[in-house]
């Protein structure tokens, strides 16, 4: 019996933010963690983003789960690549194309890349671990959904940390998300703890 390979379907999808677009794979392409890249140079690990790179319109690539997030410069619009991209896409995928061989090196990487990669920073309270919970479960589908991620970086003075990569960094509509979504929430879920939200763009 010959064994058929299940084939890739993508398909694109906008983001909040005009610069980036969403591309969504019928099968999840990273397990685990996620990997953002904004140079051919970072993206040694990733022959998916190594190959997005040599579009020269390509300025940045996010991977997480089953969509990967292309960051594009103002060289072109989106309307006249994002359908040559999304076959790309399509194409490296069912030719066997790998998308990560290896994570960044976290060696290379700064403090703030690392706790982002790594997941959220680990909980010093419980507090903090609810915080974390409330971000991991109400928030965090919703930033994925429009093709970023956002992890808890600290919490102090009633102050919440927060990193935002992927459609979600440098966002115009972030700050509007940041506040008006992200930190009336958490006000709303912890009374009296929680003051400001502040983000750490990608």
């Amino acid at each position: 019996m010959i064994e058929t390979r299940a084939i890739y379907t993508v398909y694109a999808e906008s983001t909040p933010n005009p610069t980036t677009m969403k591309f969504v794979a019928n099968r999840i392409l990273l397990e685990h963690g996620l990997a953002e890249y904004t140079s051919m140079e970072e993206a040694k690990g990733s022959p998916m983003a190594l190959a997005l790179f040599k579009f020269p319109f390509v300025n940045g690539v996010f991977i997480q789960s089953n969509f990967i997030t292309v960051l594009k410069s103002d060289m072109v619009s989106w309307q006249d690549v994002v359908l040559e991209l999304r076959e790309y896409v399509r194409d490296f995928l069912n030719d066997g194309g790998v998308v990560i061989t290896e994570l960044p090196d976290m060696s290379t990487v700064t403090q703030e890349q690392a706790s982002v990669m790594a997941g959220h920073a680990e909980p010093a309270s419980e507090l903090e671990e609810q915080i974390i919970t409330i971000l991991e479960e109400e928030i965090r589908p919703a930033v994925a959904q429009d093709g970023g991620n956002i992890t808890f970086k600290g919490f102090k003075d009633g102050v919440v940390s927060v990193v935002l990569r992927g459609a979600c960094s440098g966002c115009p509509s972030s700050t509007v998300t940041l506040k008006n979504g992200i930190e009336a929430l958490l006000k709303n879920r912890l009374p009296g703890e929680v003051t400001e939200v502040v983000a750490i763009n990608g």
